[in-house]
């Protein structure tokens, strides 16, 4: 049996203390689902639903930057609790981050730059640059994840217990594959040359690097469930941009080296495992489908975009879970297509035995009328009823 390194996080020996603390979880819907149970209605969540289309959330933003909101507590978990005090229809709470922590973990700066989004000034451009990052193999050079990231960690708890109990927190963070694809762009990419290029030039530094970032990542979201959050998802945003022999040979087993690392960690801590969810987007190839089975990657829910069919994708993802995956797109298209389109792709999920969690195919975006983000939930509530 493989073992793993236990990090060094001050929950690790007082997580029992912590757990008297937190409120017990009344609303517990998407864990039911996410463990493959079927529930009365689908539960609902919407990935970035705290966000720009919120007035609430951009009046916090004349006030802080970006990173700032991230990196205080305070900010953070107010930001969190914002969607869910709006909407009582939600049945899941996310915590306020961003997936590029980790390369600042790792000791990179990141810029967000309100026109171009996040920026990298000195990306990875060939295995010479890995000099400057953690050296892993020696003790005085491994990143330190309680010092570095401690601030999720307080923020998770502060939100549990904003929360008081409606619904349970997901924590998170990147896939290791997206992680080095920001770290080796310089930030975001239409060719992902550079990034694709370590795949093709340097194979095996790749793929330590990934590792790398896979490590912290495990250690990330371990923190984040000793800290107070029920479930836990890892963005896999640009895993389609992978061929299927590049997501199999690369992405995938740093995925799998996480899930194996995370669950390992909470057992040997004594801590009960939570569900874990996978959003590997844009992958539709069969061969890379095929690859997603329970029981070997250790998710136990695909995220799927909208660009997967659930019918199909439940005949490709045999045993899993599935969460998503309505369009985006469809919160722009009035109460009546809103409607429209539930209704047609509740009854899809409806063919389908075992777990559904309700949510978007991405990321709600920035000009979403609030009311519409209300309707739709509406919706979804109406149309994911069992008979």
């Amino acid at each position: 049996m493989t073992t793993y390194k236990i990090p060094d996080l001050k929950l690790n020996n007082s997580w029992r203390e912590l757990q008297k603390e937190l409120p017990h979880i009344k609303n517990d819907l998407a864990l039911r689902a996410a463990r493959g149970e079927e529930t009365p209605r689908a539960p609902v969540w919407v990935m970035r639903q705290a966000g720009r289309y919120l007035p609430e959330f951009l009046e916090v933003r004349k006030h802080h930057s970006f990173f700032e909101c991230c990196r205080k507590p305070e900010l953070a978990s107010k930001l969190t609790l914002q969607p869910i005090d709006r909407y009582p229809n939600l049945d899941a709470s996310i915590i306020f981050c961003d997936i590029l922590v980790v390369p600042q973990a790792l000791g990179m700066e990141v810029i967000m730059e309100p026109s171009k989004g996040p920026v990298l000034p000195a990306p990875l451009r060939s295995p010479a640059d890995l000099a400057r990052l953690p050296d892993e193999s020696s003790a005085n050079h491994q990143v330190d994840v309680q010092k570095e990231l401690g601030y999720v960690f307080e923020a998770v708890t502060m939100t549990r217990k904003g929360l008081a109990g409606r619904v349970p927190l997901i924590g998170f963070c990147g896939a290791p594959w997206t992680l080095m694809a920001y770290m080796c762009e310089g930030g975001g990419s239409k060719t992902f040359e550079h990034s694709k290029s370590w795949l093709y030039k340097w194979p095996e530094e790749a793929k330590a690097l990934l590792h790398k970032i896979a490590d912290v990542c495990a250690d990330l979201l371990v923190g984040q469930v000793l800290a107070g959050a029920s479930m836990l998802q890892v963005f896999d945003s640009w895993a389609g941009e992978l061929t299927p022999y590049q997501f199999e040979t690369f992405a995938l087993p740093p995925l799998v080296h996480i899930s194996r690392k995370v669950n390992y960690v909470l057992t040997h801590l004594g801590h009960p495992t939570v569900p874990m969810i996978l959003f590997p987007r844009n992958v539709h190839s069969p061969q890379s489908l095929a690859l997603l089975k329970p029981e070997s990657i250790g998710y136990n829910v695909i995220g799927l975009d909208q660009g997967l069919d659930p019918v199909e994708a439940k005949k490709a993802l045999p045993g899993m879970n599935l969460q998503g995956n309505f369009d985006p797109a469809i919160l722009y298209g009035g109460k009546e297509g809103i409607e429209k389109e539930v209704e047609r792709l509740c009854k899809r999920f409806h063919q389908n035995s075992g777990g559904w969690i309700a949510n978007l195919g991405h990321g709600i975006t920035p000009n979403v009328k609030p009311e519409d983000m209300g309707w739709f939930l509406e919706c979804v509530h109406k149309y994911s009823k069992r008979n």
